[in-house]
């Protein structure tokens, strides 16, 4: 009897019902996982698994190395700072994301966060509830977005989607912080390329964060970085939680370095109003928070599933996964793969 194929996917909160439908359909054993799974319990599950499908739990060397019939990684998302690339490639075992599921979606959840900021949207809804209504005094001056100068910290996909949204939508000037991104690819996308992060943060009004987190970009924008942006000035991040020295950026907003936050991402999730390192954030109008959900959509979450069926099904029949990340981490990967374009 030939043995049955098993499938592993953690982060069983992040609900996939149509992909879960056609695993199983294929006749492998599906075990989902929560998000706050031990490493010995992942361990204990992935030991004899032939995929891993994982969204946030880390997949790390110990249990990468502990496995004897994986063939994959995938992660239904972009980001893989969670997984150790460079065991999987020493074990042989491709690691592939879904970098094309959400371009335009998350630029559009953080443009959602940059305009009710800009026109302190919660905070007057909040009076709304309690008084009913709010004159026009001081407190409630909004500011526009158009006119404004808005920063990118990293200019891909998503980036070049939000400055699409926030230069040829809206009318603002569009800088980008980059390195390895040649000024005439930015300048196709409408953005204009900056050398120094921190003279580009000096002349902002808003600064969105939409780079890989990797070891150069852990912490990029800490508090020399905040102390150089506008008292005025908006930050968001939809990217990833530590490329933001967040004690840094609690203290910024404590004493007004600068006017406010929109955050859909943080070093330690879940957030909590209990012992949570970044707490504090809950008690602040002038920042707004989002539980990682600037990607959830209906059409963003079909895209996703769709194409993690299909990289999952590479997987599962022995043929070449396709990549279609650049990321270097993922494209320096021999064994396993094949590289879209």
């Amino acid at each position: 009897m030939a043995r049955q194929i098993k499938i592993v996917r953690t982060d069983l909160e992040l609900e996939c019902p149509h992909l879960d439908q056609a695993l199983r359909a294929t006749g492998a054993k599906l075990v989902l996982l929560p998000d706050d799974v031990t490493e010995a319990d992942l361990m204990a599950e992935t030991r004899d698994a032939d995929l891993i499908l994982m969204c946030y739990t880390p997949i790390t060397a110990k249990v990468i190395e502990n496995t004897t019939q994986l063939k994959g990684i995938v992660k239904y998302g972009v980001g893989i700072d969670a997984i150790d690339i460079d065991a999987a490639r020493a074990h042989k075992i491709p690691v592939v994301n879904i970098p094309e599921y959400a371009e335009s979606t998350v630029a559009e959840g953080a443009f959602a966060l940059m305009i009710a900021l800009a026109k302190k949207l919660v905070p007057i809804h909040n009076a709304m509830q309690t008084d009913g209504w709010a004159w026009p005094t001081e407190r409630w001056m909004g500011s526009d977005i158009s006119g404004k100068t808005v920063g990118l910290v990293g200019v891909g996909k998503i980036g070049k989607s939000m400055a699409r949204m926030a230069g040829a939508g809206f009318g603002a000037k569009v800088l980008g912080y980059n390195p390895n991104m040649p000024q005439d690819v930015m300048q196709a996308a409408g953005v204009t390329k900056c050398d120094d992060l921190q003279e580009m943060l000096a002349i902002c009004d808003f600064v969105s964060v939409h780079c890989v987190l990797n070891d150069s970009t852990h912490h990029l924008i800490g508090s020399d970085e905040l102390a150089c942006m506008k008292s005025s000035a908006i930050l968001i991040n939809v990217s990833r939680g530590a490329i933001v020295d967040e004690k840094a950026l609690l203290q910024a907003l404590k004493n007004g370095v600068i006017a406010g936050a929109g955050l859909d991402v943080y070093s330690q999730e879940p957030l909590n109003q209990i012992d949570h390192p970044m707490r504090a954030l809950f008690e602040m109008d002038n920042v707004i928070l989002s539980p990682h959900l600037t990607f959830y959509t209906n059409d963003a979450m079909q895209r996703l599933e769709d194409e993690t069926y299909a990289r999952c099904m590479e997987v599962l029949e022995g043929r070449p996964v396709t990549v279609k990340s650049k990321d270097p981490r993922l494209t320096a990967q021999e064994n396993g793969v094949v590289f879209e374009g």
